[in-house]
């Protein structure tokens, strides 16, 4: 059983990749399916959890906040 939904994977891929078409390669699905799910979770809480540029994505303070959960959280399923 995954502790993250799939809009939180999402985001920690993209995250770990700086790149949504990387996170898309990376689960399997398409770059409009990744842009969906970080847009999801940044209209569920009214905050930009990236910056954009053709560099790549890099994490806002608000994303880090998220970050440091989702990564708890995967260290709490390798645990059990």
């Amino acid at each position: 059983m995954r502790l993250l939904s799939a809009n939180l994977q999402a985001f920690l891929v993209v995250y770990e990749k700086s790149s949504v078409s990387a996170a898309a390669v990376e689960l399997g699905v398409g770059q409009t399916a990744i842009t969906q799910r970080i847009r999801s979770l940044e209209n569920e809480w009214g905050v930009s959890l990236f910056t954009r540029s053709r560099k790549g994505m890099k994490v806002t303070p608000e994303g880090q906040a998220l970050l440091e959960y989702c990564l708890r959280a995967n260290e709490l399923e390798g645990q059990t």
